[in-house]
């Protein structure tokens, strides 16, 4: 058997999926990207292997994506992520017809056809203030780890209001709201609204058409979540797998490229 792997190469983290013939899959990865890019594609692209108890040589092609997809140095080619979470979003939720993907430096809204292909999409133009850095400031300000952040922000009971739109003056912002006595809960709320209400912008441009699917590695975070939910309107398509759904598409595209080899020359597709 012949697998296919995915090696998705974010500026907080590097996600690795190997699939099977079938498209399942059979084992990922996830660590930080950290200054060696090259060093985080690698060693997640092998703690997949290791997952799923594949060898390196049953691996038939490897699609690189994400901002750092040219530094998949073993790759055989590059598939751009939003290409790669929409086809992996269509594998996962096959009702997707929107997607929201919320990474660490940005945020893109896109449309996709029941097969995952992509017909529109746009990304975020101000700095990184709707997006995981975002939050990454907020953390920072207050002292508090990232991943405590939804859970906390739940508790909130009036939610101030963040104006700020951009990260580098969200840090002042935060300790503002701080220093006038407000509550850690309300202000991280407020964090949360202000990215969730910058994500539905982006959405709103491409056409919010059901059904949403949120991808990324910010879907672990509860308070988004809920909060895209109320603003939207609908419960969004959250998935375990949410956070590889880029690495999962890339496997999905080096699948295809395994099944052309295969094609007979002068073969169409069924």
């Amino acid at each position: 058997m012949a697998y296919a792997a995915g090696v998705d190469v974010g500026s907080t983290q590097t996600k690795a999926v190997v699939v099977d013939e079938n498209g399942a899959i059979i084992g990922k990865a996830v660590i930080d990207t950290g200054a060696n890019v090259v060093s985080a594609a690698e060693k997640a692209f092998l703690l997949a292997l290791q997952a799923g108890g594949v060898l390196e040589e049953q691996v038939g092609y490897i699609v690189g994506t994400g901002y750092g997809r040219y530094r998949v140095t073993f790759g055989d080619s590059q598939v751009t992520e939003i290409s790669c979470h929409a086809r992996g979003a269509a594998r996962m939720f096959p009702g997707s017809r929107t997607v929201l993907d919320m990474g660490g430096q940005d945020t893109k809204a896109i449309r996709v056809k029941p097969n995952g292909e992509v017909t529109d999409f746009c990304m975020n133009d101000k700095c990184a203030a709707g997006t995981g850095r975002f939050l990454e400031a907020a953390a920072f300000a207050l002292s508090i780890p990232l991943g405590d952040l939804g859970d906390i922000a739940l508790h909130a009971d009036k939610p101030v209001s963040i104006s700020t739109t951009c990260t580098v003056f969200a840090e002042s912002e935060v300790l503002s709201w701080l220093g006038k006595g407000k509550k850690v809960e309300d202000i991280l709320m407020g964090v949360h609204r202000s990215i969730a209400s910058r994500s539905i912008g982006l959405l709103r441009r491409v056409g919010i058409v059901e059904q949403v699917t949120f991808t990324g590695g910010v879907t672990r975070n509860p308070a988004m979540v809920e909060v895209l939910n109320q603003a939207l309107g609908l419960q969004m398509n959250v998935g375990e797998q949410a956070h590889f759904m880029g690495a999962l598409g890339a496997a999905l595209f080096a699948l295809d490229h395994i099944a052309d080899s295969r094609r007979p020359l002068g073969a169409k597709e069924a």
